[in-house]
């Protein structure tokens, strides 16, 4: 609890230039005491205001009882309310410019009352004793270009649940709960890290989190800000990185959320050329105004500071540089030269990722933008955006559209398959399958496959082996690393019964196989922005639909990360760290995009070596078998190796 609280003429300077970044600690309600009186402090900016009062459950409800003071001319009103308690409701009253009575929830408050609730809640933040000293320690020297991310993206409300009772309606699991499940669940598939959509405070479920109220609070569906917590602690403790969905681009226009917060447009653009979407029905953020530039960065800061989150994946950033997303003539504006770009919204990006990633070494800035706009992974000082990955959008959608094929028609479209690496090096990109390809009848992965269900599964592996292969991170929602058949809802549960079915498990086996080796092989993370670390040996097999390429390990290479298996069979190998480190090793895969078997299938090779296959269709091999490459021309290449290749096969070879 801190002594005596109140806005400095320093806080609202930074605060005024927009640069105030742990604004969190000073806006929004905290215990502390004012002499020896307990009680809580509360600030809020509602800078066209005529009045301010706290209302909650510690007064009644009263509108006249603790009338709040301006504490300069920036906008900030402020009061401290003694007797006030810890786990009480309140909001801010507000008379508007006009006259307007308005009901506000806390823009900074860091817990909500359960929806349909609207109201904050009095917390603690800082109640919590943090154990992840180790994990936090080694993110400092995280570097996602050079380091596996394999990423699981996970909606916690619709992941799992109890089973229905009278004590649990809904049937979430708290944030408690769903750590120790999730966590097992991670750790035996080999995932790197954890995507977690809809943890931001929003009031309407089908919005899976994405028009958020409470930017500063983990929702209340789950349980409380500390169980929150417990929850990164509880992933960091188990080596697993925790990445947040953040959604910047826009907010919705609930009475008691942000939208005209003090009878003004205070947090959006007041012309609604500028300040709304059309299409989603939310407001768009002022980027321009530096205390809505200040309340977004510090919020970013929040998550990664005070909550330990390993980095932020932003939403519709694609919506938020373009001024005329969504719109048509005459529903926007245009930049002062003439352009629709935002300019506003581009300075705001640098100077969030500067300042995110500059104060955390080790985090991660990652962009969902679903254009070409140059330079999103660029650094900041070569007029880039500064984010540290882009979520790798034309590939999904190429990859999609060719899978989705008849066999017999693939061959007419093999360039999807092969037009993603002639950009792949443009940005530092993640593969991602996400929630957004499984719902709004899209069908889930499985279902988009061709066939009947067998030859489903076979598409699927063989589609995975490649997006494993091909240079960039991953990312896979849940469900689809099983072969989940309906598309998704946040309604329910993922389709957990289907893994009692054999054809369910051996794909979720052989995703984690796919796991494995990625983890396992520098080759296929450590190179992922070299345009040197992949070859095709041939991209141009279209009629038989078969692709086939190298991922080569870095020269110098790092040390593999081992499964929990192999620390303890190396224990006594007698192995040193120092001969795996220097163990360099390629990989050679074929995948086999039709129902034929070539069974005199050819290869051609980089170099005469023994190839050693590791897995197949199958997954991987507990026997492994080696192939000498020989002096016969094949794919343009001196030297070559046959063996037989199956319908829908893959082959993964290491040398």
């Amino acid at each position: 609890m801190q002594e005596k609280m109140q806005f400095t003429d320093y806080d609202q300077y930074l605060f005024g230039q927009g640069v105030h970044y742990d604004i969190y600690t000073k806006m929004g309600s905290h215990p502390t005491k004012e002499g020896d009186q307990e009680g809580v402090y509360f600030a809020v900016w509602a800078p066209n205001a005529k009045s301010v009062s706290v209302i909650g459950e510690f007064n009644g409800w009263d509108t006249q009882a603790n009338p709040m003071t301006k504490a300069g001319p920036i906008g900030v009103w402020e009061v401290f309310v003694p007797g006030a308690l810890i786990g009480q409701l309140y909001k801010y009253f507000i008379i508007g410019m006009h006259g307007e009575e308005l009901f506000k929830s806390d823009p900074f408050g860091n817990e909500c009352e359960k929806r349909p609730g609207t109201a904050s809640r009095i917390t603690d933040i800082t109640d919590f004793a943090w154990t992840d000293d180790s994990w936090m320690k080694d993110r400092v020297n995280f570097v996602s270009e050079k380091q596996p991310m394999s990423i699981y993206e996970v909606h916690p409300g619709s992941w799992m649940k109890h089973p229905w009772s009278k004590e649990n309606e809904e049937g979430f699991y708290n944030y408690r709960e769903f750590a120790m499940r999730l966590t097992k669940y991670v750790k035996d598939m080999g995932y790197t890290h954890v995507e977690l959509i809809g943890i931001a405070e929003h009031p309407f479920d089908g919005s899976w989190g994405y028009q958020v109220t409470g930017y500063y609070a983990p929702t209340s569906r789950y349980g409380s800000p500390t169980d929150f917590k417990y929850l990164v602690n509880y992933l960091h403790r188990n080596k697993i990185g925790v990445i947040l969905d953040w959604v910047p681009a826009h907010f919705p226009k609930d009475a008691h959320g942000l939208a005209d917060f003090d009878g003004t447009a205070c947090y959006e653009h007041e012309d609604p050329r500028q300040g709304e979407h059309p299409d989603w029905g939310t407001k768009i953020f002022n980027y321009g105004r530096p205390e809505v530039k200040n309340f977004l960065i510090a919020n970013a800061l929040f998550w990664v500071e005070e909550c330990h989150v390993d980095g932020l994946r932003v939403d519709a950033v694609a919506s938020m540089l373009y001024l005329d997303y969504g719109k048509r003539d005459g529903q926007w504006v245009a930049n002062k030269y003439g352009g629709n770009e935002n300019l506003e919204a581009i300075e705001f990006f640098k100077h969030l990722n500067t300042c995110l990633l500059g104060r955390n070494p080790g985090a991660v800035m990652i962009a969902e933008e679903s254009t070409a706009w140059p330079k999103v992974t660029g650094k900041a000082e070569d007029d880039g955006l500064a984010f540290s990955l882009k979520w790798n959008m034309g590939w999904m959608n190429d990859f999609l559209e060719y899978m989705k094929l008849d066999p017999w028609f693939r061959k007419f479209n093999h360039n999807k398959m092969t037009f993603s690496l002639t950009y792949c090096y443009s940005e530092k990109y993640i593969l991602v399958l996400s929630h957004d390809e499984v719902v709004h009848l899209k069908c889930s992965m499985l279902s988009k496959m061709p066939g009947e269900l067998d030859e489903k599964f076979c598409n699927l592996k063989v589609g995975y082996t490649f997006m494993f292969g091909h240079p960039g991170k991953k990312l896979l929602f849940m469900g689809q690393d099983f072969g989940q058949l309906r598309e998704w809802s946040e309604e329910r549960e993922i389709d957990w019964f289907l893994l009692e079915e054999k054809p369910h498990e051996k794909l979720r086996s052989f995703v984690r196989d796919l796991l494995t080796i990625y983890r396992k092989y520098p080759a296929l993370y450590a190179t992922d922005n070299d345009p040197g670390s992949f070859e095709w040996i041939n991209a141009d097999d279209a009629d038989r639909s078969i692709f086939s390429f190298v991922r080569k390990a870095p020269a110098v290479q790092l040390p593999a990360e081992k499964t929990a298996a192999e620390k303890v069979s190396s224990k006594g190998s007698g192995k040193s760290g120092k001969q795996e480190k220097e163990k360099v090793v390629n990989l050679l895969f074929v995948c086999n995009f039709t129902p034929v078997m070539r069974p005199d299938y050819r290869v051609g090779v980089p170099v005469k070596k023994t190839y050693t296959q590791i897995m197949d269709e199958t997954g991987l091999l507990s026997h492994k078998v080696k192939f000498k490459a020989v002096e016969s021309e094949c794919d343009n290449r001196p030297y070559s190796f046959d063996y037989p290749l199956p319908a829908y096969g893959v082959a993964v070879f290491t040398y």
